[in-house]
C-alpha cells in the first residue's frame, strides 16, 4: 500500500512539473482521503493548494491554505510557490494589460514622450546616459568595471553585500569577483560633478545623511535629506531614503508618502516597493504590506527581503485568528491589483519634470506626497515652494475615510495646478544638452599620456582612463598605473581591455566632429600599419623559413608594440631578419604569422609564428623603436620540359639522401628536432605549385646544424634546382663529417 501511494505522490509531483496542475490536484486530494498523520496531511494540502494556484483556482486554493494553516502554521517553505505564483501573475497581469487594454493617461503620455524625445528613460528623468542600472539614479561617484560599464561605488559594495555572490553587471551580465578593488573613476566624477553640480551636491548630501544615519544621529540625517530633496525633488533615492529615516524616528505616515513618491517617480524600482511595504507593516496595513512585497518579486524575483517578509506576512495572514479567514483574504484579486499602481503611475514624472532641475535655484515641484519640509526652511531666492497634488490614477485604493479627505483637500488646489505651467520633457532635454554644452570643455576628455581626444578610453581598476593604445604602451615598458603607479599586474595579464561605454557615448553624443577627426586619424594610421610591402614591421633575431614554426619569446617593449600591432591591424605579420652589423638586418627575410598569442602577468609573452613567404628588403626603415622595411616577395622561377624532368629527379634523390641522415639522427635528438619542428614533411606530388618551393626543404635547412649566414643564402635563391644542390652538399659534407 505505501509503495502505490509514493508512485501516486511521484505521479502528482510529475504532473506538476508537466504544468497538468489539474491532474496534480485531483491525485493530492485522492491522497488526502484517510490520511491521518497531521505533518503528512498538512504537506499534501499544501501540495494540493500550489497545483490548484497554479491551475488558476485560487480561490479554491485559499480555502486550502487556510485548512493546511490550522493543523500548524505555514513555514517559508510552505508558502514558496504561492509567492512564486501570486509575483508571476503581477508580471503576467502588467506585461498582458500593456497589449491588451486601453491605454491611460499617464502611459499615453509616457508613450507620446518616448516618441517625441527618445533621450527621456523609462522615468522621464532625462538622465539616461547618465544613470545607474542598481539605483536607476543619477551616477554619483562612478566605478567602471572590466566589462567597461558604470555603477555608483555605494551600489556595488551594497549589492556585494546584500547578494553574498560575485556581482553581476546589470548591462552585460559579467561577472565581477571583487567590485571594492575597484576605485572611483576620475575623469568621469570630475566631469559629472562639473557638468551636474546640483544633482552632485545632492549627492553629498545624501552621502552625509547616511554617515549620520548610522552614527544614529537621525535628526541630523533627516535635515541632510531634507536639504537634498529641495535641489533635486526628481530623485527617488532621496525619499526612499528619507522614508527610511522616518522610519526610524517613528514618523510611519511620512515614512509611506516617502515610500509612495520614490514608487511613482521609479515605478519600476523594486527598493521602492520595499520600502513602503516596510512603512505599511509598520502602520498595521499588513495586506497592503504584502501587495507591496509581491510588486517587488515581479520587478526583482531574486529579492530576498522582499520573499522573506511576504513569507511572514502570507503566514501570519493564513494564521487561523478566529474561526473564519476574513473574506478580503479568499479574494485574490485584492493581492494582485497592485499592478494597477505600477500600471498606473508610468506617466508620473512626465507631468512634473522641471527643465530647471539643473540649476540651484530649481523650485520643489514633485508629485505628491508632498516632500517633508523642514519648519522656517527656504531655499535662497525661491519663496515658498509649490507642492502640487496627486492625479487620480496615481492613488492606491484607500480606506474611504482617507480618501474622501483627500478628496476635498485635492478640490482646493486643482485650480491652481491648472494655471501652473505644465514642464514639457522636451524643454527637459534641451536643458540638459544646453548645459552640458555650456560647461563643456573638450579638454576634460583629453588623454593624460597623447593630449588628444580619448580614443577607445579604457580605466583601469585605480580608476584613471586613458586611450587603450595609450596604455598599453606604457605598459609594456611597467606594469603600473602611468599617474598614480599602482600594481596593475593582474589588469595586464587578464587583457580585459573594454572600452569606458559611458565616456564613449558622451564623446560621440557631445564631441562628434572631434571624435569623427580623431577616427580619421587612426584609421589612416591602421591603413598604413596594414601595409605589407612598406613599412613592413621587422623582428630582428634569428632565420626563419616558409612552413616552418618559429615560437618567439616577446619581452622588449619595443617589439611587445610591434606585435600588438599586427594583431589590431588583422594582418597578423610581420617579417623576421637576421641582424647585420652594418644595416641593421640582413637583406633577405620571412613573413611569419601570428597563429596565438600567450600573455603572462608581466606583460612578457609567447607568441606562436608560422613561416609564409620569403621577401627581399628594399629599403630599411624605423618606427616607434622597432625597426620596419619596404620589401618585394620572392618566388622560384618555373622550368618546363626537360628541365622540369631534371628537377624531379635531382628532388628524389636529394630527398632520399635527406631522409638518410634524418633517421641516422640519434633518438634524443630526433625527438626534440620533433617536438620543436614538427616531422619531417612527405614530398610534394607538385614541385612548382608553391611559390616557395617543396616545404620539406625548408624543413630541413631549420634543423640542419648551420649558423645564420650559411642559411640565409638559400633564402634568396628563386631556383629550386640550386637550393636542392646546395642542400645536397650540405649533407654530403655533414655525413664525410660524421665518417671522419
Amino acid at each position: 500500500m505505501g509503495t502505490e501511494r509514493e508512485s501516486m505522490l511521484q505521479l502528482a509531483a510529475e504532473a506538476f512539473q508537466s504544468k497538468n496542475f489539474d491532474l496534480a490536484a485531483d491525485i493530492y486530494e485522492c491522497q488526502l482521503a484517510g490520511l491521518g498523520d497531521p505533518g503528512s496531511r498538512q504537506e499534501l494540502m499544501v501540495k494540493r493548494a500550489d497545483a490548484l494556484a497554479f491551475g488558476g483556482k485560487f480561490t479554491e486554493a485559499f480555502d486550502v491554505y487556510r485548512q493546511a494553516s490550522e493543523i500548524e502554521r505555514l513555514r517559508p517553505a510552505h508558502l514558496a510557490y504561492l509567492i512564486e505564483y501570486l509575483s508571476s501573475s503581477i508580471r503576467r497581469q502588467d506585461g498582458g494589460d500593456s497589449q491588451s487594454s486601453a491605454p491611460r493617461r499617464g502611459e499615453e503620455a509616457g508613450a507620446a514622450v518616448a516618441a517625441a524625445c527618445p533621450a527621456v528613460d523609462a522615468t522621464g528623468c532625462g538622465y539616461a546616459d547618465f544613470s545607474c542600472r542598481i539605483c536607476l539614479s543619477f551616477l554619483f561617484e562612478p566605478v567602471t568595471l572590466p566589462c567597461g560599464h558604470c555603477f555608483c561605488k555605494k551600489c556595488l559594495e551594497r549589492e556585494r553585500k546584500e547578494k553574498e555572490r560575485p556581482f553581476m553587471c546589470k548591462e552585460c551580465s559579467s561577472r565581477v569577483a571583487d567590485v571594492q578593488s575597484y576605485r572611483v573613476n576620475v575623469v568621469l566624477g570630475s566631469l559629472l560633478a562639473k557638468w551636474f553640480p546640483t544633482l552632485h551636491q545632492a549627492g553629498r548630501l545624501r552621502r552625509e545623511g547616511n554617515g549620520l544615519y548610522v552614527e544614529k544621529k537621525m535628526e541630523a540625517a533627516l535635515d541632510k535629506y531634507n536639504q537634498a530633496i529641495l535641489i533635486a525633488p526628481m530623485d527617488h533615492i532621496l525619499f526612499s531614503n528619507r522614508s527610511q529615516i522616518h522610519s526610524s524616528l517613528k514618523h510611519y505616515e511620512k515614512a509611506l508618502r516617502d515610500a509612495e513618491m520614490a514608487c511613482r517617480l521609479k515605478p519600476h524600482w523594486s527598493k521602492g516597493h520595499v520600502r513602503k511595504a516596510q512603512a505599511l507593516v509598520s502602520l498595521g496595513r499588513t495586506e497592503e504590506a504584502l501587495r507591496e512585497y509581491l510588486v517587488c518579486l515581479s520587478i526583482e524575483p531574486d529579492c530576498r527581503l522582499a520573499k522573506t517578509e511576504a513569507h511572514k506576512l502570507l503566514s501570519h495572514l493564513l494564521a487561523p485568528v478566529t474561526d473564519q479567514v476574513p473574506e478580503h483574504i479568499s479574494d485574490y484579486s485584492n493581492i494582485l491589483s497592485s499592478r494597477a499602481h505600477i500600471k498606473n503611475s508610468i506617466g508620473a514624472p512626465f507631468q512634473t519634470l522641471s527643465p530647471s532641475l539643473l540649476s540651484t535655484e530649481s523650485s520643489l515641484t514633485s508629485t505628491p506626497p508632498a516632500p517633508e519640509r523642514p519648519e522656517g526652511s527656504e531655499v535662497k531666492g525661491q519663496g515658498k515652494s509649490e507642492v502640487r497634488r496627486p492625479d487620480h490614477c496615481f492613488l492606491l485604493k484607500r480606506k474611504r475615510r482617507s480618501t474622501e479627505e483627500e478628496v476635498e483637500e485635492g478640490g482646493r488646489e486643482r485650480s491652481d495646478d491648472h494655471k501652473r505651467s505644465r514642464c514639457e520633457p522636451a524643454a527637459a532635454i534641451d536643458s540638459l544638452s544646453s548645459a552640458v554644452c555650456d560647461v563643456l570643455d573638450p579638454t576634460d576628455l583629453e588623454c593624460s599620456l597623447c593630449m588628444r581626444l580619448f580614443y577607445e578610453p579604457v580605466t583601469t581598476p585605480c580608476g584613471h582612463t586613458f586611450c587603450l593604445q595609450c596604455l598599453e604602451r606604457c605598459l609594456d615598458h611597467n606594469p603600473k598605473c602611468p599617474l598614480c603607479k599602482e600594481e596593475l599586474s593582474e589588469y595586464l595579464v587578464q587583457r580585459q581591455y573594454s572600452k569606458t561605454v559611458l565616456m564613449e557615448n558622451l564623446i560621440s553624443k557631445y564631441l562628434s566632429s572631434e571624435l569623427m577627426e580623431r577616427q580619421k586619424i587612426h584609421q589612416e594610421e591602421m591603413a598604413e600599419l596594414s601595409n605589407l610591402n612598406k613599412n613592413v614591421p621587422i623582428f630582428v633575431c634569428t632565420m626563419a623559413f616558409p612552413t616552418v614554426p618559429c615560437p618567439l619569446h616577446i619581452f622588449e617593449p619595443c617589439y611587445r608594440l610591434m606585435i600588438r600591432r599586427c594583431m589590431e591591424t588583422g594582418t597578423n605579420c610581420f617579417g623576421m631578419c637576421l641582424g647585420d652589423d652594418l644595416k641593421g638586418f640582413a637583406d633577405y627575410g620571412c613573413l611569419l604569422e601570428i597563429r596565438d598569442v600567450k600573455f603572462f602577468s608581466d606583460g612578457r609573452s609567447v607568441v606562436d609564428t608560422i613561416g609564409k613567404r620569403r621577401f627581399k628588403v628594399i629599403q630599411h626603415r624605423e618606427r616607434d623603436g622597432y625597426n620596419t622595411a619596404d620589401i618585394e616577395y620572392l618566388e622560384d622561377v618555373k622550368v618546363e620540359g626537360v628541365a622540369e624532368r631534371e628537377l624531379h629527379s635531382l628532388h628524389d634523390a636529394v630527398y632520399d639522401q635527406a631522409l638518410v641522415w634524418v633517421n641516422s639522427l640519434k633518438s634524443e635528438q630526433k625527438e626534440r628536432i620533433e617536438g620543436h619542428f614538427g616531422p619531417m614533411p612527405e614530398k610534394d606530388c607538385e614541385l612548382q605549385a608553391c611559390p616557395n618551393g617543396p616545404s620539406w626543404c625548408w624543413w630541413l635547412l631549420a634543423v640542419l646544424p648551420l649558423e645564420g649566414r650559411a642559411q640565409l643564402p638559400f633564402l634568396a635563391l628563386t631556383s629550386l634546382k640550386d637550393r636542392l644542390s646546395g642542400i645536397r652538399k650540405v649533407l654530403l659534407f655533414m655525413t664525410h663529417s660524421r665518417h671522419r
